[in-house]
């Protein structure tokens, strides 16, 4: 079994360049914590999702949680910075908005949650008060800031920090001899920090080992999720039935990947396929010509039973790309994923943020109710009944 940290790698040679690296980082949150360099305050919930480590650790699929969580009882606005996008400045997503508006993760939750307020923009300040200012999203009730942990320029009344089981802050090195963005210490600006990924099997100790490792403060709370697959769709055949993971013990799987870190898909399938034949890209990798060869080639090299497989992310870069071979688009099949808290801690988690939320929204209209966040789906929160609404929908 893979162990906490086992991802981590460290270049020891660029130690020295490390050191300065956390110099300057450490003088940027200096200037933070005496006032030197201004943090915003708002009348509104805003609850920031992010990590202190450069790759993957679950930022989508928890945005998406609180997404579920929220929706269906206040008016849910996301803003991210819209990474790799080709736009500038503010952009409000609408059905008409493309991954080169928007970046690949922005579009993914559109598609999603269409009745969401999703905007981009490098400036999250300026992106607040688009979206508490605009005509079109003012009636926004909570904001989510994704990847907006380094961005002390806001001061969110929830800070949730992402730390990979495989990839424990712990256990990591500042850039660029490792992959921290700052010193491990940043983590007590977190108000909630989860340990994502973890495997299904974790015994009772390993979650005690864990908690004392991670050495939080009192006014901290620490959760754990690990990640629960969907059954895979066919992406462009959607005529095609679903596939269930007990469907894909007689067939070679080809992963297409180009996220942070595949490492975890590989070996949750292995168990599960005839044989996994990876093919990785970088995260965010924008598909040209000769990656388009090199998936048709990959695929048409594969004998017998086949298909292949990706994440939502990478499906949103390959929805309009053109040269896909006909046998490749008739068996590419997309793996969703989503969170689930361990330790029954669910409904905890949940209390956390929807008291958060009643308590310090602007909205007149909604109701000071205390049992209507308790979900019954445990997967997808949102879709609970709801005994009492937040939001008056008439």
């Amino acid at each position: 079994m893979r162990t906490e940290g086992d991802f981590i790698h460290i270049n020891e040679w660029l130690l020295p360049l490390s050191w300065f690296y956390g110099l300057g980082v450490g003088i940027r949150n200096q200037l933070f914590n005496i006032g030197l360099l201004k943090q915003h305050d708002y009348d509104i919930p805003i609850i920031s999702v992010g990590n202190i480590t450069v790759g993957g650790s679950g930022k989508t699929p928890h945005v998406e949680y609180l997404i579920r969580l929220l929706k269906d009882k206040v008016k849910v606005a996301v803003l991210s910075r819209g990474y790799k996008r080709k736009s500038h400045g503010y952009v409000l997503a609408d059905n008409e908005s493309t991954v080169q508006d928007i970046g690949d993760e922005p579009y993914q939750m559109k598609k999603k949650f269409a009745d969401v307020h999703i905007a981009v923009d490098k400036k999250r300040v300026n992106g607040i008060e688009r979206l508490t200012g605009d005509a079109e999203t003012n009636d926004t009730d909570v904001i989510l800031l994704d990847d907006a942990f380094q961005h002390r320029y806001v001061k969110p009344g929830i800070n949730i920090l992402l730390v990979d089981y495989h990839r424990l802050i712990i256990y990591d090195k500042l850039l660029p001899a490792g992959r921290l963005r700052e010193q491990q210490s940043g983590k007590n600006r977190a108000d909630i920090v989860i340990v994502t990924k973890c495997p299904k099997d974790l015994k009772p100790m390993e979650f005690r080992v864990l908690t004392k490792a991670m050495n939080l403060y009192p006014y901290q709370s620490l959760f754990f999720t690990t990640i629960e697959y969907d059954k895979l769709k066919p992406f462009f055949a959607t005529e095609k039935p679903l596939l269930d993971k007990c469907e894909l013990a007689d067939k070679h799987i080809m992963l297409l990947t180009g996220i942070a870190s595949p490492k975890q898909m590989i070996v949750d399938m292995k168990p599960h396929v005839k044989e996994i034949t990876p093919l990785t890209f970088a995260d965010h990798h924008r598909f040209k010509n000769k990656d388009i060869v090199n998936i048709n080639d990959t695929f048409h090299a594969i004998e017998g039973e086949k298909i292949i497989v990706t994440t939502e992310k990478d499906a949103t870069r390959l929805e309009q790309i053109e040269g896909l071979s006909e046998d490749v688009r008739q068996n590419l099949y997309v793996l969703p994923i989503k969170v689930k808290f361990m330790l029954n801690q669910e409904e905890e988690f949940n209390n956390k943020i929807i008291d958060y939320v009643r308590k310090n929204s602007r909205n007149s209209i909604l109701v000071k109710g205390k049992d209507d966040h308790k979900s019954k789906d445990s997967h997808y929160p949102g879709n609970g009944p709801r005994t009492i609404s937040f939001r008056d929908n008439r």
